[in-house]
């Protein structure tokens, strides 16, 4: 099925409209967008969780029902929110915080994800490929090489069907999906800005753009790390599914030779990565920045504005999502098992995510500074812990702006004042990192685990996945934390 279901189309055009009028129409023209981090209750964070409960727990307890409810669960949680909100600080801040979350924060999120969606599932590669450990752990490796020059969502979405289809013959084949999702979906982005959200917003403070490559160390390790636990779990779970009578076909008649159709698709996914990058480097023109203020020239939308920078990259994403339907045969993406569910999936939830979570990232906002954070390795675990359940690019520039405002002497010069090193290592390795410690804590994780599920993949519940990532990630941050930390 190569074409949006329109019906589920239309309810989600209509649940973002209903959202939007909740604040438009309760507009009032007094008054101004004010921060209100200092007033809400942490109670306020109610919905936010329930959000995250209902993700965790309808999936295992009224699967069916979830799949045809998502939706309006998302939106009973943010309306939950919302209304309240709205009572107690006015409809003009209601209608901005609404705006501001959806036109700046989710509107480009998910346009991104669409479009490096489209270009690398036009992208198939054919052969004869059996899921065998060492073919396994030479594709992870290849995406987590790739992660930090396309993207952690452009590398997932690259290299997540040829592994699934590798391993078509395996029974046991969740823990590679969740290697997958340590390794390309999170740690492989950590070199560049464009590797991972929160980078780019350093990089658009002023962070050198090669500064990051300082984690490769940290990076070699981890992956290192991770390969051996890799090799180890899944030459165990290969030797049962022979023992069981499984093997991949691979009859020296039948073989064949490894090849990439829709290799065109390609030049898409440069011309994605490519908007990302022109987004920061046109903020040096005063056309898209005032160079003196620091802000972001665009169109005023009552009272948020919508930076031009962004609209010409969500233009730009959208081209090339539109070309690459028009030029990928429909047989390729047929062959690719492409569907335009996974990415359904994820609009319709992260709505709700992002709306339930303007207390949470409101109250980190202005309570971060006073939390006490001195030591490099306090950076590295609070921006980690919170990156893991927030938008780990918002949770990002919080602490980054903390770091910034220590009066360090000597450092990275940023817009928001001079970054200890070590701190900002910290920083940067807390929220690329740590966003694979469960299925929202980075873009990816979640569009790969639908990606899985729709291939017949059983993969683990919320709190399943979360047991795995306990399990192996959090030992080796330990490591990361006294090795460059302490």
């Amino acid at each position: 099925m190569l074409n949006l279901n329109k019906k589920s189309l239309k309810v989600f055009a209509a649940a973002v409209i209903m959202i939007l009028c909740t604040g438009l129409l309760a507009y009032a023209n007094e008054g101004g967008h004010v921060d209100v981090g200092d007033q809400l209750p942490i109670w306020s964070v109610i919905p936010f969780v329930g959000m995250l409960l209902s993700i965790a727990i309808f999936p295992l307890v009224k699967p069916e029902w979830w799949e045809h409810n998502m939706l309006k669960v998302a939106i009973f949680w943010a309306l939950i929110f919302l209304i309240p909100f709205g009572i107690a600080f006015g409809g003009h801040v209601l209608a901005f915080y609404i705006l501001e979350t959806v036109l700046l924060d989710y509107l480009p999120f998910i346009v991104l994800l669409f479009g490096l969606f489209v270009a690398a599932g036009g992208i198939v590669l054919k052969g004869s490929i059996a899921g065998t450990t060492k073919t396994n752990l030479v594709m992870l490796l290849i995406g987590t090489a790739l992660a930090s020059w396309i993207g952690t969502t452009g590398a997932a979405m690259l290299m997540i069907r040829p592994i699934i289809r590798a391993n078509a013959w395996r029974e046991k084949k969740a823990h590679t999906i969740i290697f997958f999702i340590f390794m390309v979906a999170n740690i492989g982005g950590c070199l560049t800005p464009v590797g991972d959200p929160p980078l780019f917003l350093g990089f658009l403070r002023n962070v050198p753009f090669f500064w990051t490559l300082r984690l490769f160390p940290l990076m070699i390790l981890n992956i290192a790390i991770l390969s051996v636990l890799y090799f180890i779990i899944d030459s165990r779970n290969m030797k049962k599914d022979i023992a069981n009578g499984r093997k991949p076909d691979m009859d020296p008649e039948k073989k064949e030779i490894i090849r990439i159709e829709g290799a065109h698709n390609f030049i898409f996914i440069i011309m994605v990565v490519g908007a990302v990058i022109l987004n920061g480097v046109v903020t040096k023109f005063d056309f898209f920045m005032d160079q003196a203020t620091h802000e972001l020239h665009g169109i005023d939308i009552m009272g948020v504005v919508m930076p031009y920078n962004s609209i010409m990259q969500m233009c730009i994403i959208l081209i090339a999502a539109f070309l690459s339907m028009k030029t990928t045969k429909k047989q390729t993406r047929e062959d690719n098992s492409f569907t335009f569910a996974p990415i359904e999936e994820v609009a319709k939830l992260f709505i709700g995510i992002f709306l339930t979570m303007i207390p949470a990232l409101a109250l980190l906002k202005t309570h971060g500074a006073s939390l006490g954070i001195e030591e490099p390795w306090q950076f590295f675990w609070m921006t980690g812990a919170l990156s893991s359940f927030l938008d780990n690019a918002p949770t990002y520039l919080v602490f980054l702006t903390t770091a910034g405002a220590m009066g360090a002497t000597s450092g990275v010069a940023t817009t928001v004042g001079t970054v200890a090193s070590i701190n900002l290592l910290a920083v940067s390795a807390g929220a690329v990192f740590m966003g694979a410690n469960t299925y929202i804590g980075n873009a990816p994780n979640f569009m790969v685990k639908s990606i899985a599920e729709e291939n017949k993949i059983k993969m683990p519940s919320f709190f399943g996945y979360m047991a795995w990532s306990l399990a192996i990630l959090e030992p080796i941050f330990l490591i990361d934390m006294f090795i460059w930390f302490w």
